[in-house]
């Protein structure tokens, strides 16, 4: 603000400032450094402090300590002494006001002192709009705790809370922007000129770029101020993650689908604050709301980075991966996987993973009792919830198990950090160690049966029993283990398909209950298939059945037939006699079941029919020999 030379009858050397008129300085005001030469007869009829100082010594020379605003701010307390123009702008209100009240500038020592009109100005025209408000409370961080004193700070606070709830067009900005104040391209025109921002909508999230240009401190109590007034916890939610993403390295990038939003007037004529990045997620943890939430938990993953990346204190880093513990069954694969920025070779850190995973046993075993406007619909119940962070960790290991630096242990304590409950397939964690030991060939066959321990083989699906049979990655102790295991659970679907069809010959009623306890029992991925198989197994099973008892009945017949033949004729004990007969008998038995017999061309029948006539008719009943 101060200017560098002459202005406004004031003039500038080096670091110290002189008034321009004909009479000599008489005193002299030093301030950070920073002398001012002037007139004794200006201050002391305007500033009580220095009418005081003056009286108490004769010395002329005064030292102003911690003057608020420093020498600029001087400089405009100066000027208005001299009864030069002094401009009050939302920039610089707050520091003169501190300023007028330092120096007591009151109207006991002259009417429409610095102090009266500074407060009239703060109160007519910043506290009434949204624009000079957000600028005051930004210009006041030199002289905050001065301007908390004069209630200065909490009076914009309330006041930016309370616009935050009203339409933006009523505050500020002229309605006439909405209509002809419009450029062709859409965006807001002030004084004819194109400011490149966009038209206010009736967004409720309209104000978080605004306030992002606050400082962490100011941000904080404007937080705690709109949660006092009663503002939407989803709106004072998205404020946070607006702020965090504008000054967190790298968390807009973890947050898919949500851009920056359009600038505002407001904005173009503020500075980004100077945040550190600590402060700020050490303060920002502490606001956060307790709810659920897929984009919330997602944005609570990307604050979990960041505090592995800055380092911030382990209260901050506890809370933060308790809070994700709370909400994991909403988390994605691609959120947890975090890298790992301490000097262990791993890329990921799974150690962080582990302590969310056990946060979220302990807040399923004693369930956090959440309002009901702050749980999100999708919040499952506690076993859904188990099942589906089961499948997640499942993935999470699949996807980390190609790293070479990977140890087992770390993969076996990220297994067992869940209940068997958790698993109702363990396709997961058998395709994860086949990863596993595809990018670790120099484990031994120890190390690989100690690790597939964490194995379940009787909740593995047909598919996977298929292919871990076949895995020479995997031990020969366990691929054993393995079609043991495949044998007794084709056993068990099988019988339990062969009841289910026995059960199809009883009435309708009991059939349909039989059916849904049959499928109950083989709904399991690839037994549906199997047992399919086995029905129609079944059928030709019970064909054959019936043909080999035929058969049998046969085959006594014919013996019998046999012994009946021996006794009457002993000349047909011939071997070679009874085959011919045998044959003949077969012969003409194929024929009679295939088609008549054919005649020759002459209409007589052939020799051997005619010799054979009489055995023929004895044993017309029997059937061919040949198909036993």
């Amino acid at each position: 603000m101060a200017p560098a030379g002459k202005h406004s009858g004031f003039r500038r050397e080096g670091n110290h400032w002189f008034c321009n008129g004909e009479l000599p300085s008489d005193i002299s005001v030093s301030i950070e450094g920073v002398t001012f030469h002037l007139h004794k007869f200006p201050l002391v009829a305007k500033c009580g402090k220095i009418a005081q100082k003056h009286e108490e010594s004769s010395n002329m020379v005064l030292v102003l300590e911690e003057f608020p605003g420093g020498p600029d701010t001087f400089l405009i307390v100066a000027k208005f002494c001299y009864s030069f123009r002094v401009e009050l702008t939302a920039r610089n209100v707050i520091l003169v006001y501190c300023a007028a009240d330092y120096l007591e500038m009151t109207d006991e020592f002259g009417e429409d002192n610095l102090l009266s009109r500074s407060e009239g100005f703060f109160h007519k025209n910043i506290l009434h709009n949204w624009k000079d408000c957000i600028l005051a409370l930004q210009s006041s961080e030199p002289v905050l705790q001065k301007a908390e004193k004069l209630h200065l700070v909490d009076k914009c606070l309330n006041a930016l809370s309370v616009m935050v709830c009203t339409d933006p067009s009523l505050f500020g900005w002229p309605r006439m922007m909405y209509g002809s104040l419009q450029s062709p391209g859409g965006s807001i025109l002030w004084n004819g000129i194109n400011t490149g921002a966009r038209i206010q909508s009736s967004e409720s999230d309209w104000w978080f770029e605004d306030i992002s240009f606050l400082s962490v401190s100011l941000f904080e109590r404007l937080f705690k101020t709109m949660q006092v007034r009663g503002i939407r916890p989803e709106n004072l939610e998205g404020a946070i993650m607006y702020y965090c993403r504008k000054y967190l390295p790298g968390l807009d990038r973890w947050q898919s689908g949500q851009g920056s939003k359009t600038r505002t007037v407001a904005s173009f004529s503020l500075t980004p604050a100077a945040v550190d990045q600590r402060v700020l997620l050490e303060s920002i943890e502490k606001l956060l709301p307790f709810r659920k939430g897929t984009s919330f938990c997602r944005f609570l993953l990307g604050l979990v980075r960041v505090a592995l990346i800055l380092n911030v204190n382990q209260t901050c880093k506890d809370s933060l991966e308790r809070r994700v513990g709370t909400q994991l069954e909403l988390a994605t694969l691609d959120s947890l996987l975090i890298p790992n920025y301490s000097d262990s070779d791993a890329l990921y850190n799974t150690d962080c993973i582990e302590r969310i995973v056990h946060h979220f046993m302990s807040t399923e075993s004693n369930k956090t009792a959440f309002s009901s406007s702050s749980v999100d619909p999708q919040a499952l119940p506690s076993s859904e919830s188990l099942m589906k962070v089961g499948k997640l960790i499942d993935s999470y290991i699949a996807e980390i198990a190609s790293d070479v630096n990977l140890k087992p242990g770390k993969i076996r304590s990220l297994a067992e950090s869940l209940p068997e409950s958790s698993r109702s397939l363990h396709d997961g964690l058998y395709r994860a160690l086949d990863i596993y030991f595809k990018a670790h060939p120099w484990l031994s066959d120890k190390e690989k049966e100690e690790l597939c321990g964490i194995i379940d083989f009787q909740k593995l699906s047909i598919h996977a029993c298929t292919h871990a049979s076949q895995n020479d990655r995997f031990p020969l102790r366990v691929v054993l283990q393995v079609l043991f295991f495949e044998q007794l659970q084709l056993r068990t679907a099988l019988a339990s398909c062969l009841h289910a069809l026995d059960n199809e010959i009883t009435p309708a009623a009991p059939s349909i209950v039989a059916g849904d306890t049959a499928g109950q029992i083989v709904q399991r991925d690839g037994w549906v298939t199997v047992v399919r198989e086995n029905q129609v197994l079944k059928v030709d099973m019970e064909n054959m059945r019936s043909r080999v008892g035929e058969l049998e009945q046969e085959f006594g017949k014919i013996k019998q037939e046999m012994k009946t033949i021996s006794k009457s004729h002993s000349s047909l004990s011939s071997p070679r006699l009874v085959a011919r007969k045998i044959g003949w008998k077969l012969g003409r038995r194929r024929s009679s079941e295939t088609q008549p017999e054919t005649r020759d061309r002459t209409g007589h029948r052939s020799r051997a029919s005619i010799e054979y006539e009489p055995q023929s008719h004895r044993s017309a009943h029997r059937k061919s020999f040949s198909l036993v």
